[in-house]
């Protein structure tokens, strides 16, 4: 699995920049970026009534056998799934190598309105990993090996 870049308080900002204008756009109730092994990096807002933890590992390894299964049919453009509940439902999309970005709204509203506001917020993400990646192509990590329960106490401003 590629490593994901090391992430500076400037980072954590706009990714959650980004999730928050997503949020205001499309009337959704929470965005998540997490990275591809399930470990969530960013929420917003923070401290929804969601297990995000658990949603974050549940929709990475749904997305990776969701690609998986779009392959076996020789589907080579996979980038988003999409699971429509009764009271919310869910969008997941590819955002980079390293990434995913998952929104959960409302059932009322339209996957496709939702889908239109995530893909402008999606690369925004891609562009600000992007930018962390090529400050320090060396100094990335894997999340998996560091055997937290919960990786977001990483990605948390520091106190003043």
């Amino acid at each position: 699995m590629p490593t994901l870049p090391q992430l500076i308080e400037e980072d954590i900002d706009a990714l959650h920049r980004a999730l928050e204008e997503l949020l205001a756009q499309s009337e959704a109730t929470v965005a998540l970026v997490i990275d591809k092994g399930g470990f969530l990096i960013a929420e917003c807002p923070p401290g929804s009534h969601f297990d995000t933890t658990t949603l974050s590992a549940l929709g990475a390894g749904s997305f990776a056998a969701t690609q998986s299964l779009a392959e076996l049919v020789s589907e080579k453009d996979f980038t988003s799934m999409y699971q429509q509940g009764d009271t919310n439902s869910l969008l997941i999309m590819n955002v980079d190598e390293y990434c995913l970005l998952t929104v959960i709204f409302p059932a009322r509203i339209s996957v496709g309105a939702v889908k239109y506001f995530a893909i402008d917020a999606a690369q925004q993400i891609a562009r600000q990993l992007a930018l962390a990646h090529k400050r320090a192509p060396g100094a990335g990590f894997d999340l998996s090996l560091l055997n937290l329960p919960d990786s977001q106490s990483l990605f948390r401003k520091k106190s003043a």
